[in-house]
């Protein structure tokens, strides 16, 4: 008995569509791409859900007859090229005619479309791979698809989509590929009813501009160059904007973006001395070549392309971007006039008109001290009079039946803590009450009226607090430990819904990537109760206002708002480790104590204290180990 046999079409299409149609963002690249190829000078995209409940893009490109209109959802139909050597000679973003093919076969598509000559325009709707209605219509010139119900009969797929915000930011990526290599077409988006933005038609460097921000417009050297191998035109940016994440580097080859690390190697090898060695440059580069010496047939997402003569073409990209640099005196500086900030003029300086040797400007204010080296660190010390460490850890249970607050004095006994200037150690004698069962470890917790053991404290190698407990000797990350403290603060804050903000004299502009504002404005509430105080100036610029009240002065906010957008896009297998336990970890392990740092005796019983009044002190929320207990008897075997 013969077993082998055809599939039906509509079986194929879907095991085609895997390779094609991966998530909306691919559905929006393709359609995208036939309407640049169509000649469209304005595209409109309208979402639901993220594309999971409609994609509808609308252009006003040249549009297709009714027969046009039917074949072009057949597979491995194509108006773009004719034979096997046409696939040398491209100068379309399509050409495989499998794209649409696939979209029917996993999703609800409708399509309205009419030529210029033509009276009437023709509606077609497909379920499945299957025809539903074909019937003459009046409409636009153009094409007018919309995709609804995308995977409803692949439940597998659709299953595993991800959430709404990581889908929308994976179409805001595709839409920028497309946008930033057709400056000469409009583009609007509107998701969920509300206008996200609209891009007029222009050049290059204002679809730049448009997308990213006037800053980054400002820092763009132009780079030109046309020969018979390699011709290239666009920008590189300053080494003063390089980044150490998220950097904006964007490769084009006739029109059609590209990942091409060989040739971004060149471009990065411009700027060795110029930026540090972990910051990556900004560029926009687009490459013009003989479509016959490239190979973009690799992959059905065409960004893989195979080049003629790649070594050649990549010594004179690095030639020319590096004259480009050289030319503009691309050298790094110190810039004093930050942009938009207050011009504040200095007064009350006074200087001699001549100065005679050995002597220096006078000035009317008394000297200041030298700083000395800041050996009284304590981030557990209360910073304002809204919230102290006495309070922090009100409302929560030492065990799962009995309420218990624990206490975290303001203050402590008074002590000689003289400074290390000798390089002895100094000790400290503290209380702590007899040890209660703790699943982990069996730390000592404060006990009810106030009295306890003493009990010595000792930093060592300023990374660890050493301590002797009746049963044995702990040993404490002091890193880790604070990371603990902090992120059951953060938690707390979030669960109640109340976090303490500082305000900033002079908030901070921070200009947010086109697709990460979709996850910012995810994780926008928890950061409000963090004490993130955030205000949207438009186009993708933020105003910091406020920042979460423990957090030191000297902790840059503008990479650790990124840090937190980075914490919302991580995809965990964890479902326990949530949205909000991601967050207070990032903002704990911004806020705590480092390594190698001294600490007084003082500050490290602070850290103590609260470390061993945690429900869980011996690992950290990411499962580190923070803590570490030697008993007695271990302790006898080891120096047997």
């Amino acid at each position: 008995m013969d077993i082998i046999h055809l599939l039906p079409d509509s079986v194929a299409n879907q095991i085609a569509a895997g390779e094609v149609v991966q998530r909306p963002a691919s559905v929006i690249k393709e359609l995208l791409e036939n309407a640049v190829d169509a000649g469209a000078t304005d595209v409109q995209i309208f979402l639901r859900e993220a594309g999971r409940d409609l994609i509808q893009v609308i252009d006003n490109g040249k549009g297709m007859s009714p027969t046009d209109a039917r074949m072009a959802f057949e597979r491995h139909a194509t108006s773009k090229i004719q034979e096997a050597k046409d696939l040398f000679d491209l100068h379309t973003m399509g050409f495989r005619g499998e794209a649409l093919a696939s979209i029917a076969a996993v999703a609800e598509v409708e399509l309205h479309t009419r030529r210029k000559d033509d009276e009437t325009g023709v509606c077609i709707e497909i379920e499945g791979s299957r025809f539903t209605r074909q019937e003459t219509i009046t409409c636009p010139v153009g094409a007018n698809f919309m995709v609804r119900n995308l995977f409803y009969n692949v439940p597998a797929r659709r299953k595993f989509l991800k959430s709404n915000a990581t889908e929308y930011s994976n179409i805001l990526t595709e839409l920028q590929h497309v946008a930033l290599a057709n400056p000469q077409t409009g583009f609007s988006l509107t998701h969920n009813d509300v206008l996200q933005f609209q891009w007029q038609a222009g050049n290059f460097r204002q679809r730049i501009t448009q997308i990213f921000a006037r800053k980054v417009g400002e820092s763009l050297l132009p780079v030109e160059l046309d020969n018979e191998l390699l011709s290239i035109s666009g920008f590189v940016c300053t080494p003063e904007t390089a980044r150490k994440k998220g950097a904006l580097q964007y490769l084009f080859v006739n029109d059609r973006y590209m990942r091409h690390p060989y040739f971004h190697k060149a471009v990065a090898s411009c700027y060795e001395g110029l930026i540090p060695n972990d910051a990556q440059p900004n560029y926009f580069l687009c490459l013009k070549v003989d479509p016959s010496t490239i190979d973009v047939n690799i992959h059905p997402t065409k960004t893989e392309i195979k080049f003629e003569n790649e070594p050649a073409r990549w010594h004179i990209l690095m030639a020319t971007v590096k004259e480009a640099l050289g030319r503009f005196n691309a050298v790094p500086s110190i810039d004093f006039d930050v942009d938009d900030m207050p011009e504040i003029p200095a007064t009350g300086m006074t200087f001699p008109s001549r100065m005679g040797e050995g002597e220096t400007p006078v000035s009317e204010f008394p000297a200041e001290p030298k700083p000395q080296f800041d050996r009284s660190y304590d981030p557990f010390r209360a910073t304002t009079p809204v919230r102290g460490w006495e309070n922090l850890y009100d409302d929560f249970r030492k065990d799962g039946t009995k309420e218990k607050t624990v206490v975290i004095p303001a203050g402590l006994p008074q002590t000689q803590d003289t400074p290390f200037d000798d390089g002895e150690p100094r000790f400290i004698e503290s209380r702590i009450s007899e040890p209660d069962d703790h699943p982990v470890l069996p730390l000592a917790m404060a006990d009810e009226d106030g009295t306890a053991d003493r009990m010595v404290c000792l930093q060592t190698l300023n990374r660890y607090i050493v301590t002797s407990l009746p049963q044995g000797l702990l040993v404490v990350d002091q890193r880790k430990a604070s990371i603990c403290i902090l992120f059951e603060q953060y938690i707390a804050q979030i669960a109640h819904r109340q976090g303490y903000s500082q305000q900033e004299l002079f908030p901070e502009i921070v200009q947010i990537p086109l697709s990460e504002i979709p996850f910012l404005e995810q994780i926008m509430p928890e950061l409000s109760y963090l004490g993130f105080q955030l205000d949207s100036l438009g186009g993708g610029s933020y105003a910091i206002n406020g920042r979460p009240a423990s957090l030191e002065g000297n902790v840059a906010l503008r990479p650790l708002l990124f840090q937190m957008i980075e914490a919302a896009r991580e995809e965990t297998s964890d479902v326990s480790f949530t949205l909000d336990k991601r967050l207070a970890l990032r903002l704990a392990q911004a806020q705590a104590v480092p390594s190698g740092k001294p600490m007084t005796a003082e500050a490290q019983h602070r850290l103590l204290k609260a470390f061993l009044s945690l429900p869980q002190p011996a690992v950290t929320p990411d499962g580190h180990p923070a803590a570490v207990f030697l008993d007695n008897a271990k302790l006898d075997n080891l120096m047997k």
